[in-house]
C-alpha cells in the first residue's frame, strides 16, 4: 500500500506563548489532515527556549525558524499556521525566503503600515498588559488575565487555564524577553506586496485584543482570501478549533486558491 506523502506544517504561536499552548488543537489538526506532519516550534525566550534571549526583530526570528527546522531534519517547502506575532514571522519569512513556503494560514495578526497602533493592540488592553509586565502577579492571576483577553468563552476553558498555569510555572517567560518580543512585534513592517505563496487569513469579528480591521486591511492590501468567525476571541484555535480546521480543509480543497471573502 502506497504511503501518503507527508506535508510539513509549522505551527507558530504569538507573544510570550509556546507550543504547549496549542493544547488539543495540534492533535485535532493531525487527525483531520492525515498527510500533515505538524512541527510545533518555540521561539527564543518561550517554551523550551525560555532561558534564551528573545531577539529584538522579526527578521531574527525568521532566521531562527529556518535554521531550527533544518537542525531538526525538516526540509522545505513548508506550510505555516501561525497566530498573531507568529504570523508576522510567517509574513516576513514569505518575503525573505519565498521558495521555502508553500502556503500560510495567518490568524488574527496585524501589520504596519496597514493598520494603526490603536487597531494593532486595542487601547483597552494597554493598562492591563503594562500591569502584568511590571507588577509581577501570581501565575494564576497572569494566566487568568491572558485567558480573558484572548478568549470570548473563558468559562468553557477551565481545564486549559489550569494547563496554562502549569506551563508558566514550568517554563516562565522573563519580563525582559516579553518586552523584547513586544518591541519586535511593534517594529515589524510588512511588505506591501503579497507573498508568492498562497495565504489564507483567518480572523475573529469579536477579537478583544487586536481589531479585526487589521485582518481586513491585510486582505485588501494583498488580495488574499479571508474568513472571519462571528464570535470567537483572539485565540481562534482555542475558541473555535474545528472551525479553523474546516477553513484550512476548504482552502486546501480549493487548491489554496481564492475563496470568497466572508465578512
Amino acid at each position: 500500500m502506497t504511503e501518503v506523502a507527508k506535508v510539513t506544517w509549522v505551527f507558530l504561536r504569538g507573544l510570550t506563548r509556546e507550543s504547549a499552548h496549542w493544547g488539543g488543537f495540534a492533535q485535532a489538526f493531525r487527525d483531520a489532515l492525515p498527510d500533515a506532519s505538524v512541527v510545533l516550534l518555540d521561539l527564543p525566550g518561550n517554551g523550551v527556549l525560555h532561558h534564551q534571549r528573545s531577539p529584538w526583530s522579526i527578521t531574527h526570528l525568521v532566521a531562527f525558524c529556518r535554521a531550527e527546522l533544518l537542525r531538526q531534519g525538516h526540509a522545505p517547502p513548508y506550510h505555516v499556521l501561525a497566530m498573531s506575532m507568529g504570523a508576522m514571522v510567517s509574513a516576513e519569512w514569505a518575503h525573505t525566503a519565498p521558495q521555502e513556503l508553500a502556503g500560510a494560514v495567518l490568524i488574527n495578526t496585524s501589520f504596519r503600515p496597514f493598520s494603526s497602533i490603536f487597531q494593532r493592540l486595542r487601547s483597552r488592553n494597554y493598562g492591563r498588559i503594562l500591569g502584568m509586565l511590571l507588577s509581577r502577579p501570581s501565575d494564576a492571576a497572569m494566566e487568568h488575565a491572558v485567558l480573558h483577553m484572548t478568549s470570548n468563552h473563558a468559562v468553557q476553558h477551565v481545564a486549559e487555564l489550569h494547563d496554562w498555569i502549569a506551563i508558566r510555572q514550568q517554563r516562565p517567560v522573563h519580563t525582559f524577553n516579553a518586552l523584547r518580543q513586544l518591541v519586535a512585534a511593534a517594529r515589524f513592517r510588512a511588505s506591501p506586496r503579497a507573498p508568492r505563496c498562497p495565504v489564507l487569513l483567518l480572523g475573529s469579528e469579536r477579537d478583544g485584543l487586536v481589531d479585526v480591521q487589521c485582518t481586513r486591511a491585510i486582505a485588501r492590501q494583498w488580495g488574499s482570501p479571508m474568513t472571519l468567525h462571528p464570535d470567537a476571541g483572539h485565540d481562534l484555535p482555542l475558541d473555535a478549533p474545528q472551525w479553523v480546521i474546516q477553513q484550512v480543509l476548504r482552502w486546501r480543497g480549493a487548491g489554496c486558491e481564492s475563496m470568497a471573502d466572508r465578512r
